[in-house]
């Protein structure tokens, strides 16, 4: 709890002294020259830098009883936007001056004359997340204006961002960064963390808060302003950023003995009419951005859903234990779209997915718009919603019998499971597989009980003319009631497709 200020005395710092400074930052150009560091320490290379590590007795608040700690990282290599990091202590900011004695160099050079004032890359912070007597990262900033949060039992997998500009767009993608970091000084009763960040780039400036609850599941409380210096037509709220190499339904894009390589599997969504999407990601052969209009959106988030290690068996990834990011934004957002991007990768160490919130309108220069949401950092989406869950889904073979001349014709296997789908098992005549697509036919439609996973799995067949794409959905219902989410994908048919040779093979290709 913040220390109660006597009446005439100076005020706490808080939020609105961070969006004070972003409102005066917006004003005057941007300053790239500030936003430097020394030579010594950005030529430094990916192996010098992993030497350097904060000393563990020199962590943040060891001494007062908290059961946090903090621990700032140096800056170099591709880290080399220096972030003033402050502590606010009984509502005063102090900052923390730089100090080589704060860290351990291992092979490198010790760095001479380094400024107090040089600031550091970010920082992390640990807790008791997995073990009362035992101090975890739980959230760490470190790039950019990005920020990792785990809950228990989590490895660090998928980032989140606290704003992105121009990503998927026409022109090189803008990367906003922090300029300074704010931390409440927690105490021993403290069981969240508050953080601040003014944020900065050549298009715009911006001021955030993050309350963080670490435990079974970690929650973050973001509030944002963001301040224009020009127009911004193409902005991302709220952007997730992933990995996905191969899945299930990628067999040709496995690089070695690992069935699968992803750190999220799936976008979901609860649209603003309160229905819930799932739309399986991949790894594309070329640039892929999907849409999806709505309007004050409920829920949005990139998720790590297949938690069987036996599909992954990567024993030091982990992929099975990498956290989901479920955002849910506060209050009405107003009219946009939350868009996928996927981009072609064929190494994991990439990050290759991005999701995030796009307005409709854009955002006026000098004009501040604040937006609030929160993040979580989930294992499941079961308690999420009730409806039956999309498990794993694949795109079958091109199907010779059903193409004819101009057209294509694919298989689509969707296994559902969970809801209320066992309910329907003595009498499967009532369930109902409703598919549509956006272009061509669903030429078949099968449902059958997948006694494996206790739910059902649905097969269709859609054709396609040549040249052309559309966007395929199904779902379950039984007569009114709809019982699943709405499973969504897109394909296409390439111009002159259909012409050439097709496998006589049927079966889907389960990758």
């Amino acid at each position: 709890m913040r220390a109660q200020v006597a009446a005439g005395s100076k005020k706490e710092f808080g939020y609105d002294d961070v969006v004070q400074q972003a409102a005066a930052l917006a004003k005057q150009p941007f300053d790239a020259e500030s936003a430097k560091i020394p030579a010594e320490l950005s030529s430094l290379t990916y192996d010098s830098y992993r030497e350097i590590r904060l000393r563990r007795d020199k962590a943040f608040w060891r001494e007062n009883g908290s059961d946090f700690r903090m621990l700032p990282f140096h800056l170099g290599f591709l880290h080399d936007k220096p972030i003033q990091v402050h502590i606010i202590n009984h509502g005063n900011a102090t900052p923390i001056p730089f100090t080589t004695g704060l860290f351990e160099y291992g092979k490198v050079p010790v760095p001479k004359g380094l400024s107090p004032a040089l600031g550091f890359a970010g920082f992390a912070v640990t807790t008791n997340l997995n073990d009362p007597k035992v101090q975890d990262e739980v959230i760490s900033f470190l790039g950019a204006s990005y920020f990792r949060l785990i809950g228990r039992g989590h490895r660090y997998g998928l980032s989140a961002r606290s704003l992105a500009l121009d990503v998927g767009g026409k022109g090189p993608e803008e990367f906003p960064f922090m300029r300074a970091l704010w931390v409440d000084e927690p105490s021993r009763d403290t069981i969240e963390l508050v953080i601040y960040a003014l944020l900065d780039s050549p298009s715009v400036a911006g001021a955030f808060r993050y309350i963080v609850r670490p435990g079974r599941q970690t929650h973050m409380d973001v509030t944002a302003t963001i301040i224009p210096r020009r127009e911004i037509e193409r902005i991302g709220i709220a952007p997730l950023t992933s990995m996905f190499q191969a899945g299930e339904g990628d067999l040709g894009q496995r690089t070695d003995f690992r069935p699968e390589i992803h750190d999220s599997d799936g976008l979901m969504l609860q649209s603003g009419s309160g229905e819930w999407i799932w739309r399986p990601i991949r790894n594309p052969k070329a640039l892929r951005i999907s849409s999806f209009s709505d309007k004050n959106p409920r829920g949005f988030g990139l998720m790590q859903r297949d938690r069987d290690f036996g599909s992954y068996q990567d024993l030091e990834a982990r992929y099975d234990a990498r956290p989901s990011y479920w955002v849910q934004p506060q209050g009405d957002w107003g009219e946009g779209r939350i868009e996928l991007i996927e981009i072609p990768t064929d190494n994991e160490a990439f990050d290759n997915i991005v999701a995030c919130w796009t307005p409709s309108k854009s955002l006026p220069s000098g004009e501040a718009a604040a937006f609030s949401y929160r993040i979580s950092a989930l294992s499941t989406t079961w308690h999420l919603h009730s409806y039956a869950q999309v498990q794993q889904s694949f795109n079958g073979s091109d199907i010779e019998d059903g193409v004819s001349e101009g057209k294509g014709t694919k298989r689509f296997i969707v296994d559902f499971a969970g809801g209320d789908l066992a309910y329907y098992q003595s009498e499967p005549d009532r369930l109902e597989l409703v598919a549509t697509t956006t272009a061509g036919a669903i030429t078949t439609k099968i449902l059958t009980f997948n006694a494996p996973l206790k739910g059902v799995r649905a097969i269709v067949d859609a054709t396609l003319p040549d040249g052309q794409s559309a966007e395929l959905r199904m779902f379950l219902r039984a007569r009114n009631r709809t019982l699943s989410e709405t499973w969504t994908a897109t394909w296409s048919v390439p111009a002159g497709d259909s012409a050439k040779p097709q496998p006589s093979k049927t079966e889907p290709a389960r990758n």
